[in-house]
C-alpha cells in the first residue's frame, strides 16, 4: 500500500533532506512539498495525505497553527520535524505520532516510517489524530497560562560558527528580505531567520515603528524626514542610511512625538 505523504518546511534543504531519506521507503509516495503553514493548508484540502512529515518552527504559521486549522476529523498522521531540543519534545512522546530532531539521522527516520506503518495497516490512525488533538489542546493551555512576554531587548543571530548578540536598543532599521530580515547594526548588517511581520511583533512599538511593508525603523535613530516627489517621503537615519516611507506623514510624526 502507498502512503501518500507530504513535506512541509519552510527551508528548501530540508525538504530536500527529507525527499532523499524517503526515497529509500518504497512505499512512501511524496504527493506535494510546501514551504508555509497557508501552502500545506491548500495542499491538504486539495489532495488530502495520509502522512504528513511537518516542521515545527515556521514563520507567520508556525506547524501547530497550521494543524489547529485543520478539521478534526480530517487530522492526518504527523511526523514532526523539530531542532527543538528532548526536554521540549517531551509533549510530543505523550501525544504525538513521532517527532524528528534535525538533523534527521536515516536509522530514525525508517524507524518514524515503520511505526507510521503500524499505525495505518491496524487502522489506528484515528488514535494518533486524537493524541494530536490533545497535543495541540495542551500548547493552548500552555499559552493561555503564560502571562505576556517582554518586548526583546536583544537578539541572538547565527553567523557562520558562530552567535552574534544583539542589543535591541542598538538597531538601525530592519528590512525585510523574504522569510528572512536584514537587521542594520552601524555598518553591519546580520542576516535573520524570521519574517519581518513576526519580529515587529516582539519589538516595542515605543521605539520600532513600521515604515512600509519591507522596512521597521528605531524611531531614536531617525535624523530627518524628506519630502521626494509627489508627496512621497523618505526617511533619513543618523548612519546616513535613507529608507522609503508608505506610512502617512501624520503616522511618522506622532510616532516620532513632533509637534
Amino acid at each position: 500500500m502507498k502512503i501518500r505523504t507530504l513535506i512541509v518546511d519552510d527551508e528548501p534543504l530540508a525538504r530536500q533532506g527529507l525527499r532523499l531519506l524517503a526515497s529509500d521507503e518504497p512505499d512512501l509516495d511524496i504527493i506535494g512539498e510546501c514551504e508555509s503553514g497557508a501552502d500545506a493548508l491548500v495542499a491538504i484540502d486539495r489532495e488530502p495525505p495520509a502522512l504528513v512529515f511537518l516542521d515545527v518552527q515556521m514563520p507567520e504559521m508556525d506547524g501547530f497553527d497550521m494543524l489547529a486549522k485543520l478539521p478534526r476529523d480530517r487530522l492526518p498522521l504527523v511526523i514532526f520535524t523539530t531542532a527543538y531540543d528532548h526536554h521540549a519534545v517531551r509533549a510530543f512522546e505523550a501525544h504525538a505520532l513521532d517527532y524528528l530532531l534535525k538533523p534527521i539521522r536515516s536509522a530514525r527516520f525508517r524507524e518514524s516510517v515503520a511505526r507510521a506503518r503500524v499505525h495505518l495497516g491496524s487502522q489506528e490512525a484515528s488514535a494518533a489524530a486524537r493524541g494530536l488533538i490533545d497535543l495541540l489542546a495542551a500548547q493552548q493551555s500552555a499559552l493561555n497560562a503564560c502571562p505576556a512576554e517582554p518586548f526583546l531587548t536583544r537578539l541572538t543571530i547565527k553567523s557562520n560558527d558562530k552567535v552574534v548578540v544583539v542589543k535591541t536598543v542598538d538597531i538601525d532599521s530592519i528590512e525585510s528580505a523574504g522569510n528572512y530580515v536584514a537587521v542594520n547594526v552601524g555598518k553591519d548588517s546580520h542576516i535573520l531567520r524570521e519574517t519581518l511581520n513576526g519580529l515587529e511583533s516582539q519589538l516595542d512599538p515605543e521605539t520600532f515603528f513600521r515604515i512600509s511593508r519591507s522596512a521597521i525603523v528605531n524611531l531614536d535613530r531617525v535624523k530627518e524626514l524628506q519630502p521626494m516627489f509627489k508627496g512621497e517621503h523618505v526617511i533619513v537615519l543618523h548612519n546616513g542610511k535613507r529608507l522609503a516611507m508608505t506610512r502617512g506623514l501624520r503616522d511618522v510624526e506622532r510616532a516620532l512625538r513632533f509637534g
